[in-house]
């Protein structure tokens, strides 16, 4: 029995998502095997490799969307990407924001408040 669980998060920049994996130190493997409890594995056509016992399983939708899951047991998959997924959300987030800066030919600063908030500013060059 699987204990994988679709986690609801809307990814459509796969190299964001590796950018922020990357920024928390946590490598993404293509075409791999994601671990869940007692064993369990799930094919996927990325592994975000986790420093837990468990990983989580990225697979492309038919919509052009990148869909999450994890086994979500015992709370080792939020250990590494945050609560509720936060960290891996907020960091997407950076990092799609980014990417599509650059594309506008717009010029980010970014900063980092005391609370871990990431702030953003973009200007036009």
């Amino acid at each position: 029995m699987s204990h994988f669980a679709d986690i609801d998060i809307e990814i459509r920049d796969i190299e964001a998502l590796k950018e922020a994996c990357a920024e928390l130190g946590l490598p993404v493997a293509e075409a791999g095997t994601a671990r869940g409890y007692g064993e369990t594995l799930r094919r996927a056509e990325y592994v975000i490799r986790l420093k837990g016992p468990y990983d989580i399983a990225v697979d492309r939708q038919a919509d052009g969307r990148w869909a999450l899951s994890a086994d979500l047991w015992n709370g080792h998959v939020e250990r590494d990407v945050g609560l509720k997924f936060g960290r891996l959300r907020q960091f997407y987030g950076v990092h799609r924001t980014l990417r599509e800066a650059q594309r506008l030919g717009l010029k980010a600063r970014r900063s980092v408040l005391q609370d871990g908030t990431v702030r953003l500013a973009l200007c036009q060059v």
